[in-house]
């Protein structure tokens, strides 16, 4: 596995070695050594899996507050998405900037969300399906959104990005300038 870090500190990508041959390949997806190693000791509770039938759908910005914040290791088990991380914790030399990364079946690469940001993805193809680890159970009063288009983030989604897709409770979320400060960065 190569772990690559960003100027944005927290977010690891996460490149599984794939050993193939003539039948496929085999890849290790997780080994919490090597995890523990770059990023620390979480604990996974739960596992979820996303389903979006159509190119351009856009899930996110999503996070928890505590005591219910999550970590996630997102991975693409189908398709394509560019999966998105936006730094919303305060004080962080970082707040309001954001890093992309093409996840995809092909190419099995992974993100590393820590708490502190908001995650969100847009599909590139149809029918592509995420599965990611998360570090606590979902909390409907903890679960909270940033709104996925703020021009003070400007986040550059692909061309593809269907703002039709958005649930009803995407469409409705608060931009950076109104979010509470749920999250203080510790250096």
């Amino acid at each position: 596995m190569n772990f690559q870090t960003f100027d944005i500190a927290g977010p690891v990508a996460i490149q599984p070695v794939r050993h193939g041959d003539a039948r496929g390949y085999f890849a290790e997806t997780f080994r919490a050594d090597r995890f523990i190693e770059t990023v620390g000791k979480p604990e996974f509770v739960q596992e979820n899996e996303s389903l979006s039938a159509k190119a351009g759908t856009i899930r996110g910005l999503h996070f928890q507050t505590d005591p219910f914040a999550q970590g996630k290791l997102v991975r693409c088990i189908a398709g394509a998405l560019l999966d998105v991380a936006v730094d919303i914790r305060t004080g962080s030399p970082t707040y309001g900037k954001w890093l992309a990364i093409e996840l995809s079946a092909e190419n099995g690469r992974q993100l590393w969300v820590p708490p502190g940001f908001a995650h969100g993805f847009c599909t590139l193809v149809p029918d592509t399906m995420l599965a990611y680890k998360v570090t606590a159970y979902y909390d409907h009063a903890s679960d909270k959104g940033l709104a996925w288009d703020d021009s003070a983030i400007g986040i550059k989604w692909p061309a593809v990005a269907d703002p039709d897709t958005l649930s009803p409770k995407d469409r409705v979320q608060p931009t950076l300038a109104d979010l509470p400060a749920y999250f203080t960065y510790q250096d």
